[in-house]
C-alpha cells in the first residue's frame, strides 16, 4: 500500500468489545438507587454510545435532574465494581476478529488508528490496558472532552490531532450516533451489524460490514491490500 496517510476511527462498545452484560447490569443498579425500574433492554442498548448523562436523560425524561444524576453515579459505581470483579477481558470481551484486524491495520505504515467513544477517559484507559491495546491507537477521543455523539467534535479532534483529511478517514461503529457523527464530520461511515443498533438504523452509513473479515475487505478494496 502507498499514498497518503489514512485514519480508521473505531467506536468501542458494540464495535470492538461486547460490554452489553455489564451495561445492562450497571444500568439496572443505577435505576435501583432511585427506586425506579430499568427501562427495557432494547431501550438501554439503544442509547449505548451516547455520553452517560445524555443517555440517562433519554431513558428517564420523567425523572427530575437530581434523580438522573444519582442514576449516573450509581451506574458508574456498579460498572466499575463489575469490571473489577470479572476483569476487563471477561466483562468486555473483544469481538471475534477484532484483534486480528487491529493487528493487520496497525501493520500498514500508511494507516493510523483511533477511537471515538462515549466512555470516559478513565474507562477507556482501563479497557485498553485490560486488553493490552496500548500500542494501537494514536488518537483517543472520549466523552470527558466533547459533546455527546452524534456531534462531530470527536472526529474533528481526531482529524486535527493526526493531520489527516476527512476524505482519507473512516468511522467504524455500530450505532446510528456513530454514522450520523461521521456524516456531520464529512467522514465516510462503515456500520457494523454485530453491535447494539439494528442494521436498518444505520442509514447514514456508506456501507455495512457483517464481521471483521468483511470490514477488512472493505478497507482493502478502498485503500489497497496489506500484508
Amino acid at each position: 500500500m502507498s499514498g497518503p496517510l489514512r485514519l480508521v476511527i473505531f467506536d468501542v462498545d458494540g464495535t470492538l468489545v461486547d460490554s452489553q452484560g455489564d451495561i445492562l447490569a450497571a444500568m439496572a443498579a443505577g435505576f435501583a438507587t432511585v427506586g425506579a425500574p430499568m427501562p427495557a433492554r432494547e431501550a438501554v442498548l439503544g442509547i449505548v454510545g451516547l455520553s452517560l448523562d445524555v443517555a440517562v436523560a433519554r431513558l428517564a425524561p420523567h425523572l427530575p435532574g437530581p434523580a438522573r444524576a444519582a442514576i449516573v453515579e450509581g451506574y458508574k459505581a456498579a460498572y466499575m465494581a463489575l469490571r473489577a470483579e470479572q476483569g476487563v477481558a471477561a466483562s468486555s470481551p473483544l469481538y471475534p476478529g477484532a484483534r486480528e484486524t487491529l493487528d493487520a491495520l496497525h501493520g500498514v505504515p500508511e494507516i493510523v488508528l483511533g477511537v471515538a467513544t462515549g466512555k470516559s477517559a478513565r474507562g477507556l484507559a482501563k479497557l485498553i490496558e485490560g486488553h493490552a491495546l496500548e500500542r494501537y491507537f494514536v488518537t483517543r477521543q472520549v466523552a470527558d472532552h466533547h459533546p455527546s455523539k452524534p456531534h462531530p467534535s470527536m472526529l474533528r479532534a481526531a482529524l486535527d490531532e493526526t493531520g489527516i483529511a476527512p476524505e482519507h478517514a473512516v468511522m467504524v461503529g455500530d450505532t446510528s450516533y456513530d454514522m450520523e457523527m461521521a456524516r456531520a464530520a464529512g467522514i465516510a461511515g462503515i456500520g457494523v451489524t454485530w453491535g447494539y443498533h439494528r442494521p436498518e438504523a444505520l442509514g447514514a452509513a456508506a456501507r455495512l460490514a457483517d464481521d471483521f473479515g468483511a470490514l477488512a475487505a472493505l478497507l482493502a478494496e478502498d485503500w489497497g491490500a496489506w500484508a
